[in-house]
């Protein structure tokens, strides 16, 4: 059933939801990004160091920001989940040159993540006439 004022987001080149739930949906002028991690698009884990699986993740988040019409710069929360906080110091490195300022919100939490070093959500706001 479709709901009102909702618009569901799915990307191709994006990892497929592995459950019950969307890539992103727009609404209220925000697109709500579901948790990404190091996959590709067919849903398999792409290895690597710390620096590559979260160079991947947000790529990931990138290809859903981008098919709704926005980008990952214009984000306004990001929530990133490490599985080892001794990466926090690197993860800020990283995004500082996929972000600008006014940088977005954040929590920053340690989570079992099921062999991923990192995952992370993200509210974004959509351009005016994107909404």
């Amino acid at each position: 059933m479709e709901k009102p004022n909702l618009r569901r987001i799915h990307a191709k080149d994006a990892p497929p939801p592995a459950g019950t739930y969307s890539q992103g949906i727009v609404a209220g002028g925000f697109l709500f990004l579901a948790g990404q991690a190091p996959l590709n698009s067919d849903g398999k884990k792409v290895p690597g160091t710390f620096r590559e699986e979260l160079e991947r993740t947000l790529g990931n988040l990138e290809t859903v920001a981008q098919t709704a019409g926005t980008s990952l710069d214009q984000a306004v929360r990001l929530g990133v989940y490490l599985l080892d906080m001794n990466n926090f110091a690197e993860m800020n490195l990283i995004l500082a040159a996929w972000l600008h300022e006014p940088y977005p919100v954040r929590t920053t939490i340690q989570a079992d993540l099921r062999g991923f070093q990192v995952e992370i959500d993200a509210i974004i706001k959509m351009p005016v006439n994107h909404t």
